[in-house]
């Protein structure tokens, strides 16, 4: 008689264990039971659609949205196809599809594509400028998952890749990158790699047995207050795209409720509080909700 065939919790509950038993493995190489990367990169896309005064273009939001899905899904099939071997050894990712060997590199592959293609068909929608935009993008995904060999600071480098859409949406409203958008992706730059030092906190321990490198790894007990300088710069990067779209003070205060919920994430991290860091990471899904709202009242007020 075969032996029952361990999966990890999520594949049993919620969105993924509704799912036929064949699919299961599929959905959690997606990582359909955490939509926080979704949100986190369809975030700087909406900031700078918003930013650019939407155009009367709000489809764009939607079409950013499945754009955030698609590749985001892609990216996390990706990822794990070049770490499966590292997975195996982590016991956090040890039971994910790939380094379990419930699928084959091949049916990943095969996933990958379908998604990328999606993502192409997004592409059909937006401006010829944003399409070029977007596409540059390829190179630095594609590097993303070797970086944690080669460099403490992967998270600057994912600060690169989930910050592209800022570059994009302005674009894709006016059919230029304007210096509003460069200011924009700098600060998106910084955020991001602020509360991806949160999330490497889990994984300390982990990191450390297998040899993979991060900033929570490399700041060690001064991780939060790393992450507080990196939300500080953020916020100053914000502010100069702001005042580039309406030099006004009263625009920057837009940026308040943001600035308030991101002071309140640096001053509750723990680098020794894995499962707390997590949940500060993800709270970050209300930090781009804040932003959203402020690039969007400055942006249809200079309009």
């Amino acid at each position: 008689m075969n032996a029952p065939e361990i999966v990890p919790d999520s594949e049993r509950r919620g969105l993924i264990g509704a799912l036929p038993p064949r699919l299961r493995p599929f959905a959690s190489l997606m990582r359909l039971d955490r939509p926080i990367g979704i949100w986190l990169l369809f975030w700087p896309c909406a900031w700078s659609v918003a930013l650019a005064g939407v155009g009367g273009r709000w489809a764009l939001f939607g079409w950013f949205a499945i754009g955030a899905f698609a590749m985001r899904s892609a990216g996390c099939v990706y990822n794990d196809i070049v770490d499966q071997d590292l997975d195996a050894r982590v016991e956090r990712t040890r039971l994910r599809p790939l380094a379990s060997k419930r699928v084959t590199a091949r049916m990943a592959w095969a996933l990958a594509i379908g998604l990328c293609l999606i993502g192409l068909y997004v592409l059909t929608h937006l401006t010829r400028a944003a399409q070029l935009v977007a596409v540059a993008s390829l190179f630095l995904v594609a590097a993303y998952p070797f970086m944690k060999r080669w460099t403490w600071w992967p998270q600057a480098w994912l600060g690169l890749v989930f910050s592209w859409g800022a570059l994009v949406g302005w674009p894709a409203v006016t059919g230029e990158i304007g210096i509003p958008a460069l200011w924009l992706y700098a600060g998106t730059v910084a955020w991001v790699i602020g509360y991806d030092t949160l999330y490497a906190i889990q994984d300390v321990e982990d990191d450390a047995l297998v040899g993979v490198k991060s900033s929570a790894r490399r700041l060690g007990d001064q991780a939060p207050a790393g992450v507080a300088i990196f939300y500080a710069l953020a916020l100053v990067l914000w502010g100069f795209a702001l005042w580039e779209v309406r030099p006004d003070w009263l625009a920057l205060l837009a940026l308040l409720p943001a600035a308030l919920h991101l002071a309140n994430q640096a001053l509750r991290a723990d680098p020794k509080d894995g499962p707390g860091a997590l949940a500060l990471f993800r709270s970050n899904r209300i930090a781009g909700l804040l932003v959203f709202m402020a690039m969007l009242v400055v942006g249809l007020a200079a309009r």
